[in-house]
């Protein structure tokens, strides 16, 4: 079994539509992204595994550890993001 997780992706994404979609999944307005918020942000984005995303999110991009993405973390997640399977123009 490969270490990597294969994702169906379904596109191209800028950072800024990236950001947006993360954005949008912040369901309760707090300004964080929850664990099932990122996993309903990762299912939009058409990961086959979002929990599995979630985590390695989390990993790379959860600064602080709280078990959030920050505004301030959002870059990262970003990076993340396009660093492991979603493409960003």
């Amino acid at each position: 079994m490969p270490l990597s997780v294969p994702k169906s992706v379904s596109g191209t994404y800028t950072e800024g539509q990236l950001k947006a979609i993360f954005k949008e999944h912040d369901a309760n307005g707090d300004g964080r992204l929850s664990k099932e918020e990122m996993k309903k942000a990762f299912q939009q984005l058409g990961s086959r595994l979002p929990g599995w995303r979630v985590r390695r999110a989390l990993h790379h991009a959860d600064a602080n550890g709280d078990g959030s993405i920050s505004v301030d973390e959002l870059d990262e997640l970003v990076k993340y993001v396009g660093q492991f399977g979603y493409s960003i123009q």
